[in-house]
């Protein structure tokens, strides 16, 4: 199929998958039409590889990680335990962005109870709020290198 029909059929932009494309991510096949510009015709597979990438993006993976996943799969590295422990480095990764999100959650609570209350005295900024809630040490601007 060609580049209409693929955007139909994957749901992304022509400059998306132009991108794709020029990162290496999606390897179309090409044809002697098109002079300079050989047309690019794209495959099944090549729908499911776009949904497997925008799978992997919503999973917070970036363009990077993900060409070196499919070049390392391409080029048969990608065993199956390198593809437990990428799966989960990522679980892990997003298990503490939602323990991130909670505290943040919890601090809007916390904040909107304290503004209906009417306290005069001051809360505890964001950044103090967070590394309590995730028992982390606060970082200030002296100690960030």
């Amino acid at each position: 199929m060609l580049i209409s029909e693929f955007t139909l059929a994957a749901g992304l932009s022509r400059d998306t998958i132009r991108f794709y494309v020029r990162l290496g991510l999606l390897q179309p096949q090409t044809t002697a039409k098109g002079g300079r510009r050989p047309y690019q015709l794209f495959s099944a597979e090549d729908v499911q590889a776009a949904r497997i990438i925008r799978i992997a993006q919503s999973l917070g993976m970036s363009l990077k990680e993900i060409a070196g996943i499919a070049k390392a799969r391409r080029e048969g590295r990608m065993t199956r335990e390198r593809s437990v422990q990428v799966l989960r480095g990522q679980l892990d990764l997003l298990e503490k962005k939602a323990q991130q999100l909670q505290a943040m959650v919890a601090y809007l609570r916390d904040k909107i109870i304290w503004v209906e209350s009417g306290e005069t005295e001051s809360m505890a900024d964001f950044g103090r709020y967070l590394s309590d809630a995730l028992h982390e040490p606060v970082m200030d601007a002296r100690s960030k290198s």
